[in-house]
């Protein structure tokens, strides 16, 4: 629970951007695709981490990886409050990134660990179910807060958020005195070694349809929640910026439950693939029902039933477990979730870009970002499914 709420409010600051937008933009004139970079800046450098934060957690442990990162957060928060200005807050936004990079791996390797394999798709949907508490707080508390005070109040509460979630951390996270399976202090690899062996991941051919279908699937409900959603309904359908939050907060309590009902019914190794690539497709269907902005009462129940299906995410974390051996576990997961968050950023630097070049024309910045995005998951759904499999041998043990 300690690590769960690092990963929360991890996720309370990638989804800022969807109530702080409207406010950005009134005070400093921001383009949509200035929005995009701004949202994009903390998965960039939370994506790009991975590979330093595995390696972290396999040198030195899962409590010194954490306690050591996360206080970066915490000053990037209190420099956001701060900032006087664009480039700065773009900068703190980096800092949050590199503070939160570890939040969510620490919890799966955590679970990989200390649990059994066919535990582990229950065991990692409750941790994203539980983490998705931190989008409750971008809801409409933060729209609420922002209305009363400012934007800035917003990232001065989280920041208090944060500092309670790392003494909580400091305080109950310990490292056993040897996890199962790891190797003596002796043996234990170098950096140089397990760069190496991370870059060797990428030798294995069923490793980018993993990256492709990853790199898609979060991208597309992080940059609904948390980027386009509150402009959408404030500017297409004319909510108010509580209006618009009480809807993200909607979407996140629903969002809560999605892994969990895909972490119990996950249907193992023989069909799960299908799976991934049935739902990544339906998902697609209903981001481009989205762009056609018929009803402000459709679009949000398009975007809760987003919210809903969004859960089957969990079940590529047990593909990505059940695809390579135990020994490369940790690493794999990394690997997966850099891809993810990677992704994000740049899914929200491209609908960024899409948003400004449709305003530029004249269209509906809204209906193009959307069809944008139901068209990367369908591609990212057919590279997964013709790309090559994992082996049979290694699939099985799952």
């Amino acid at each position: 629970m300690a690590l769960i709420s690092g990963f929360s409010l991890s996720q309370a600051f990638r989804t800022v951007a969807a109530i702080l937008a409207a406010p950005l933009q009134t005070d400093w004139a921001l383009s949509p695709q200035q929005l995009g970079v701004f949202a994009a800046a903390f998965h960039f450098a939370f994506g790009a981490m991975q590979l330093f934060m595995g390696i972290g957690i396999d040198l030195y442990g899962v409590r010194r990886t954490i306690l050591v990162a996360f206080p970066l957060a915490i000053v990037g928060s209190v420099l956001s409050a701060l900032a006087p200005g664009y480039g700065t807050l773009v900068f703190a936004q980096v800092l949050i990134g590199v503070g939160c990079a570890p939040a969510f791996l620490v919890c799966t390797v955590f679970i990989a660990r200390h649990f059994a394999p066919q535990r582990f798709a229950a065991m990692s949907g409750l941790a994203l179910g539980l983490g998705t508490v931190g989008m409750l707080l971008t809801g409409t508390p933060l729209a609420w807060l922002v209305q009363q005070w400012s934007w800035r109040a917003g990232f001065v509460a989280l920041a208090v958020l944060a500092a309670l979630a790392w003494l909580w951390m400091a305080r109950c996270v310990h490292e056993p005195a040897a996890h199962h399976g790891a190797p003596p202090a002796a043996e234990r690899e170098s950096v140089h070694q397990a760069v190496l062996r991370f870059a060797g991941l990428f030798a294995l051919p069923h490793t980018w349809g993993i990256v492709a279908l990853g790199g898609v699937t979060y991208a597309a409900l992080i940059s609904l929640r948390g980027l386009w959603m509150g402009p959408l309904l404030i500017e297409r359908h004319g909510y108010s910026l509580v209006a618009s939050g009480n809807a993200a907060l909607a979407l996140s309590v629903i969002a809560l439950f999605g892994p969990i009902v895909f972490g119990r019914i996950d249907p193992g190794a023989a069909t799960r693939r299908r799976w991934l690539v049935a739902c990544t497709l339906l998902t697609a269907g209903l981001f481009a029902l989205l762009a056609l902005g018929i009803d402000g009462a459709l679009d949000v129940a398009l975007m809760l039933a987003i919210g809903l299906l969004s859960g089957f995410i969990v079940l590529q974390y047990a593909d990505v477990r059940a695809a390579y051996p135990a020994h490369l576990t940790g690493r794999a997961m990394a690997a997966f979730t850099m891809a993810m968050f990677l992704g994000v950023a740049a899914m929200q630097w491209a609908t960024g870009a899409i948003a400004s070049m449709a305003e530029a024309h004249g269209a509906d910045p809204y209906a193009w970002v959307m069809a944008g995005i139901a068209a990367m998951l369908a591609l990212s759904a057919a590279a997964f499914a013709w790309l090559p499999q994992p082996p049979v041998q290694v699939a099985a043990q799952a």
